[in-house]
């Protein structure tokens, strides 16, 4: 295993320090309730926005700490869930009387920590909403969950949902919304290598020569199939044929097309990708109303990408639109 760590047991902790000592004018950091939040949190008259999950998936879920996103982050260990009290400590932190909005990954770690925090947190008069993201059309069950993953949807409904929450907008507009684009929206990703965990030190699964692992999780769970090593237009093809067939996605409608590494992937091959994508969508006369293309929600090192398409009206354009500051989404401020 060869990474940058000092400790393995102090990756996550030491981590959380930098991003701190790195965006000190965006976020805080809570080492001893282990949480990001947003710097200026609780903001009167605005739903908190809070999201967590294992460490791993950097840039999300702390990187997207900010303007127009969320207000605080709760990080697990690598691939591990947060536990109760952070997340009860982030709703505690972003809580100024309008509400919290808890963004959950349905993972079975993650949906169970948040429903026990919300518990406690509706004990203590903080009234909380949630939505569970299930994008993930590769399976219907894995390793990790009951149900489909929530995986790229993630991103782009903290973005859409956060635009919402700048205007002041009450906690069942903010949930209506959230709940919208989780259903409007599909994902399917593929691995060319496994990632390594630091505290196992060995690959989290083998994968041969000129194989690559279809459907794969963010996790390393298995996806549908192992098949020989394609092309990139190819492989495209494999990923979004069942994205547009699930989504139900028809000739004059419009998307965001998002193009995603899973951290071991260069940007030139992220945009051979999102060329082909580009190519099949336009075919189909569907077009490509907003995008995104890059490393946004990763598997550690894992090489391969995600391909998840939003279907777009003139609501989520408007808040996919909104400003937004965060360590690593920004634009419009």
């Amino acid at each position: 295993m060869k990474k940058l760590i000092n400790k393995r047991e102090d990756v996550v902790k030491e981590s959380l320090e930098g991003m701190a000592a790195a965006y000190p004018e965006l976020i805080s950091v809570d080492l001893e309730q282990q949480i990001i939040v947003r710097k200026d949190a609780p903001i009167k008259n605005k739903v908190g926005i809070i999201s967590g999950g294992g460490s791993g998936h950097e840039p999300m879920h702390g990187g997207y700490v900010g303007y127009g996103m969320l207000d605080a982050a709760c990080p697990g260990a690598v691939f591990t869930s947060p536990v109760p009290d952070q997340m009860l400590a982030a709703s505690r932190a972003v809580n100024s009387g309008a509400g919290v909005l808890h963004i959950i990954k349905n993972y079975t770690g993650d949906v169970m920590n948040f429903e026990m925090a919300a518990e406690l947190g509706s004990a203590e008069g903080i009234n909380i909403a949630n939505v569970v993201t299930n994008d993930d059309v590769a399976v219907t069950d894995s390793l990790y969950t009951a149900g489909r993953r929530g995986v790229g949807v993630t991103v782009l409904l903290e973005k859409i949902v956060g635009g919402l929450a700048e205007t002041g907008a009450p906690l069942e507009q903010v949930a209506a919304l959230a709940h919208k684009v989780n259903e409007q929206g599909r994902s399917m990703g593929v691995a060319l290598t496994s990632c390594t965990v630091p505290a196992a030190g060995k690959p989290t699964f083998e994968l041969g020569e000129d194989e690559m692992e279809l459907g794969i999780g963010i996790h390393g769970e298995p996806g549908r199939r192992r098949v020989k090593l394609a092309s990139a237009a190819e492989v495209t093809a494999m990923l979004v044929q069942p994205i547009i067939e699930d989504l139900g996605l028809k000739s004059g409608e419009q998307v965001l097309a998002f193009v995603n590494g899973m951290g071991g992937t260069p940007l030139i091959e992220l945009f051979v990708v999102y060329d082909a994508l580009n190519r099949i969508l336009k075919g189909k006369n569907i077009s490509i109303a907003r995008n995104l293309v890059g490393n946004y929600i990763t598997s550690l090192e894992m090489a391969g990408c995600s391909i998840t398409l939003l279907r777009l009206d003139d609501e989520l354009i408007k808040y996919w639109d909104a400003p937004v500051l965060t360590p690593a989404l920004r634009w419009g401020r």
